[in-house]
């Protein structure tokens, strides 16, 4: 489907990418920034970092997965 039939069928409102002025100024002006420890950011890095290898593990077995639907169970 191309965008026009997609917003023909209301799939996206027309305005899905415009930012409105409310949208702009969410964020009161009192708020403060939250500030974490290295030790903390370090741990959600490891913890980004593996969740992506686990990712690139799952990529790879769904990969191997279709080409042996496509090709039959025969190693090539």
């Amino acid at each position: 489907m191309d965008m026009k039939e997609l917003f023909a069928n209301g799939c996206f409102v027309p305005d899905w990418t415009e930012v409105t002025e409310n949208a702009k100024t969410e964020i009161p002006d009192n708020a403060v920034p939250v500030r974490k420890e290295l030790n903390i950011l370090l741990d959600e890095l490891a913890e980004i970092k593996e969740n992506i290898e686990n990712l690139q593990a799952k990529s790879w077995y769904l990969s191997k997965l279709r080409q042996y639907k496509e090709h039959g169970f025969s190693i090539t």
